[in-house]
């Protein structure tokens, strides 16, 4: 850390992470990040959903995490929830989870073929 602009870009990077992760939102998304969701690289999609919200400016979805669901041989898994409507995505890796922040939450397209059948 060299200035004190940049001291204030670290504010206001960690302040919208932060308000990523709690607070009421029209739209969330819950990783579930169990022993086998971290194993199969939760961690990972948790990090690339984090900065696609932050770089599409995307405030108004709320990032959270969740316990194991049951469908380990699923893992990562995370479900959308905008509304009454809730859509799980199974098998994420981090250009799926890029792909459905760019085509479900900001286009409202759902990609089937990723869901929970």
């Amino acid at each position: 850390m060299k200035s004190l602009a940049e001291l204030d870009k670290l504010r206001d990077t960690l302040q919208q992470e932060m308000k990523a992760r709690q607070g009421e939102h029209d739209v969330s998304i819950a990783v579930s990040m169990g022993t086998c969701g971290i194993a199969a690289g939760a961690r990972e999609v948790v990090k690339v959903l984090l900065n696609e919200l932050k770089e599409q400016e995307l405030s108004y979805v709320a990032l959270t995490q969740t316990s194991c669901v049951g469908l380990c041989r699923q893992e990562p898994l995370l479900e959308v929830k905008m509304g009454d409507e809730k859509v799980i995505y199974v098998n994420v890796d981090q250009e799926k989870a890029k792909e459905i922040v760019r085509r479900h939450l900001m286009r409202g397209e759902i990609i089937k073929e990723w869901t929970a059948s």
